[in-house]
């Protein structure tokens, strides 16, 4: 997790290890792991019941919603206009529950997100929400590709000059960059004076 708005977060559990693209949601098991620590996050409060209840179709639909955000993503950071098709895709899982937001007073004041569906089904819902208002607002036109080797997650630019989703992928260009400079060098020598 990088502190992404949770869309984001979502379509970043496609990512590389050492080059080679690794998909964290194969498994139920693995989207119930990803739902448990993106919970503090989430729009929908999972209890741990919710969880046990995610099934093969939360799957699907999660990595439906994971690979249109990329879609989307992918064209925010390049400059392009939108696919028509993940557009529609993202419309349809936004509205897939309808949901309202409701007041609690016991044992405090405080607002609650309900819906007639399943909470899971909600807690996507509500993810395919953030993604209409990341894509369909200013944030939209800051989210960026990493520009790490092998890198292949997604950001919103929130400081002038970061090009990297986290440090370490910056300290991995770094490093690539130093050690390719040292190859070009004659004789092993460093190039520095």
């Amino acid at each position: 997790m990088l502190g992404e708005p949770p869309a984001i977060e979502l379509g970043n559990t496609i990512y590389a290890m050492r080059g080679r693209p690794r998909d964290a949601l194969r498994t139920v098991l693995e989207l119930v792991d990803w739902m448990r620590a993106m919970r503090p996050r989430l729009t929908v409060a999972l209890t741990e019941d919710d969880l046990r209840a995610v099934g093969e179709d939360d799957l699907r639909m999660a990595r439906e919603l994971r690979d249109t955000v990329r879609a989307l993503a992918g064209a925010a950071a390049n400059g392009r206009e939108a696919d028509p098709d993940a557009v529609a895709a993202l419309n349809k899982l936004a509205r897939r529950t309808p949901w309202w937001r409701e007041l609690r007073v016991d044992p405090e004041p405080r607002v609650v997100v309900s819906c007639a569906d399943r909470p899971v089904t909600l807690a996507l819902t509500a993810l395919a929400d953030d993604a209409v208002c990341l894509f369909g607002g200013p944030a939209g036109a800051e989210v960026r590709a990493c520009h790490g080797p092998g890198c292949v997650l997604y950001f919103v630019h929130g400081a002038p000059r970061r090009e990297y989703c986290s440090a370490g992928c910056g300290n991995r260009a770094r490093a690539a960059r130093h050690y390719a400079k040292i190859r070009q060098a004659p004789d092993g020598a460093t190039g520095s004076p």
